[in-house]
């Protein structure tokens, strides 16, 4: 899904900052990057994003995590569940992500995220060097054995309509920057992991 062309381009002028991105990072002293945790409900993508954020604080590391449920208590509160309004979600988060990231902050994102093709307008949206896939890939009979939600349990019974991985798809990514299964690794490993990816010691 690509983004609505702007209403009236011609009187929209973009502004230079006179603070540069080697401002920022000889600052903060950190790169900014985008963490991007996709995967199944009940993977674990949400205890990991806390845990990194946490981790990344206690060293000196200014980052901040948004939340799938989170932001639709706000930012995306009017968007449903539909393909389109799971699009729409995904294309805010990006751009707020890529905002965050020109401030010079480490931002990882925590969202179902279930469509190749919304990822990778993420991708676009905040740039390839700065974004950071990583595919939270608990398999779906170990998500729904957890059910932390009780979401799997409502899909099951009908009452939800369009969950991914019972009544809408999930497509998994082909090439994923970092692939983790909560079930196979040990929580410590998995966090080690997404700092070696930030080049971070762990």
């Amino acid at each position: 899904m690509t983004p609505p062309p702007l209403t009236e381009p011609n009187l929209l002028v973009w502004h230079r900052s006179q603070v540069s991105d080697s401002d920022r990072r000889r600052l903060l002293k950190q790169n900014p990057s985008t963490v991007w945790l996709t995967g199944l409900s009940g993977s674990g993508k949400s205890t990991l994003a806390f845990a990194l954020e946490k981790a990344l604080i206690e060293r000196n590391k200014i980052a901040y995590t948004l939340d799938g449920d989170n932001v639709r208590h706000g930012l995306c509160r009017d968007l449903g569940f539909t393909a389109s309004d799971r699009s729409e979600n995904i294309r805010r988060i990006a751009e707020v992500a890529h905002l965050m990231n020109d401030a010079g902050l480490i931002v990882i994102t925590s969202f179902i995220s279930p469509y190749r093709e919304d990822r990778e307008l993420a991708r676009q949206i905040i740039g390839t060097d700065r974004f950071i896939e990583v595919f939270v890939s608990t398999p779906l009979a170990i998500c729904e054995k957890r059910d932390p939600k009780g979401l799997y349990q409502k899909a099951r019974a009908g009452e939800l309509k369009d969950f991914t991985g019972v009544s809408a798809p999930y497509e998994a990514p082909d090439s994923p920057d970092l692939l983790l299964n909560t079930h196979d690794l040990a929580f410590s490993e998995c966090l080690k992991q997404l700092l070696r990816a930030l080049e971070i010691d762990s």
